[in-house]
């Protein structure tokens, strides 16, 4: 983890704000200067964690001592808005103060390179961290889909655009629970992947007609029908129904903004509103919606976004002991 104080004359006027000593107007994002340091216990200790992550990867953002209302972006050099949520109460505390976290990812489809890691309240920028974004390569490839699949995709049909509406409106709901520590686990016993996160596909019909391009928002794993789904970590289920697409489908709440899913199943385990610990069974894999064969895709979304769900099994996405430690610094 890399740990930044700030010292921005800006950012000890909200620590006052906040704490009901004076009162000031935002300062303007145009307006923020370096000013000279002033004291540490005057400033706003900011980690970004990884400080180098890959294109498709989460980041989380650690802040000590600033308002509970911040939010967290992330932002391209170019000046192009990547990213963005609010921040959440971890739990944790340093002499009293909250130390507070917000989750984002790096769309696959971003550039590669510098970026800015940026807190706000309000319509001020507070506290910047430069990072890197690191490049990455993803594969490409063409689908050739039978016709029942085709006609799954390009029939015109009311019940599709209510259920994309219902689907947006949970992975774009950010809630404040956190339901689940330490690194997520893959939901099915087997490592044969079909289908990476992140290929650049494109759907071939019988007619010869290519759809446009699309970016693979999750992990396919080749598993036969009725191989059990467990859950990739402790969470809330927000959505168990079939949907037309995506066949029988679960979503999980994990953090706030961070959800994964589960496509094609044969069968469904749990229902809507429960509470579910890791390694639950979810259900069984199937072949139901859009699909060429068995198989479960999974996905992990963060504030929308579709995110690599790889780097959740590799690290916690909110790691409180070191998030703590860091802060500390």
């Amino acid at each position: 983890m890399k740990t930044i104080k700030f010292f921005s004359y800006t950012a000890v006027l909200l620590f006052l704000m906040t704490s009901g000593f004076v009162h000031a107007e935002p300062v303007a994002e145009g307006a923020l200067q370096a000013p000279a340091a002033r004291p540490v216990e005057m400033a706003f200790p900011v980690v970004v964690s990884p400080e180098n992550p890959r294109l498709g990867e989460p980041l989380t953002i650690g802040l000590l001592g600033a308002a509970r209302e911040a939010q967290a972006r992330i932002v391209s050099a170019s000046g192009e808005l990547l990213s963005t949520a609010p921040f959440f109460d971890t739990g944790e505390t340093i002499d009293g103060a909250p130390v507070l976290a917000a989750i984002l990812a790096i769309p696959s489809t971003a550039q590669a390179g510098p970026a800015t890691a940026q807190i706000r309240s309000q319509s001020s920028v507070i506290a910047t961290v430069p990072f890197t974004i690191e490049p990455r390569e993803f594969f490409h490839e063409d689908i050739p889909v039978p016709q029942s699949s085709a006609d799954l995709i390009t029939s015109t049909d009311p019940k599709k655009t209510e259920e994309a509406e219902v689907l947006w409106a949970i992975l774009s709901h950010n809630g404040s629970d956190v339901y689940t520590d330490g690194t997520f686990i893959v939901p099915v016993n087997t490592r044969r992947i079909t289908n990476p996160f992140g290929t650049g596909q494109v759907f071939i019909y019988p007619s010869g007609e290519r759809r446009p391009p699309s970016i693979h928002a999750g992990i396919d794993y080749g598993v036969p029908t009725g191989t059990p789904v467990l859950a990739c970590a402790a969470g809330k289920v927000a959505l168990a129904r079939p949907r037309i697409i995506t066949g029988n489908t679960v979503i999980i709440e994990h953090y706030p903004g961070v959800y994964s899913l589960y496509y094609h199943l044969d069968k469904i385990a749990v229902p809507e509103g429960s509470m579910i610990e890791q390694g639950v069974p979810v259900g069984l894999s199937g072949a139901t919606g859009f699909v060429t064969g068995p198989h479960l895709h999974w996905e992990l979304r963060v504030g929308g976004i579709n995110t690599d769900p790889d780097a959740f099994v590799v690290r916690p996405v909110l790691d409180r002991v070191a998030l703590v430690q860091a802060l500390r610094r």
